[in-house]
């Protein structure tokens, strides 16, 4: 007869390791989430801005200013030095303006935007004036007891 030899089984203990990649895979989801929600919550948000007076830019004689006008109707008009009656292109403003600033790096370009032109339309000039070189770009308006 054989001997049969019972062994003595330990009970298994239970594991008490936590697995955590479900967790990494929710933390992650929310952060794409998060990521594309963000910059759409920022775009729609209301705005009302103060109004206040602002100091004149100190102009000296010998850098007259260019201002590059937009008028309600979306012509652009460029002035130096005298006034200018004859609507132009922005391409040609801008090369004008480009060269002009070659010439004399202390230029100073202002800009005035009639209050009905959208706020798109000026984006899209001071774009296209930094796009040329212009860095500095000074935005004209009228005093507050003016308006």
């Amino acid at each position: 007869m054989a001997k049969s030899r019972f062994r003595r089984r330990t009970p298994k203990l239970p594991i008490s390791e936590v697995n955590v990649l479900p967790y990494i895979d929710v933390m992650l989801v929310l952060l794409v989430i998060f990521m594309i929600t963000a910059p759409i919550l920022t775009q729609g948000v209301d705005v009302e801005l103060p109004q206040v007076t602002s100091e004149p830019i100190n102009n000296d004689a010998e850098h007259e200013p260019a201002v590059i006008s937009l008028d309600a109707q979306g012509r652009y008009y460029l002035e130096i030095g005298a006034d200018s009656d004859e609507p132009m292109e922005l391409s040609v403003i801008i090369n004008q303006v480009a060269a002009l600033k070659r010439q004399n790096p202390q230029l100073p370009v202002l800009v005035r935007g009639d209050r009905r032109v959208s706020y798109g339309e000026v984006v899209v000039l001071m774009s296209e004036l930094q796009a040329a070189g212009v860095t500095q770009v000074g935005l004209i308006s009228k005093p507050l007891e003016d308006q």
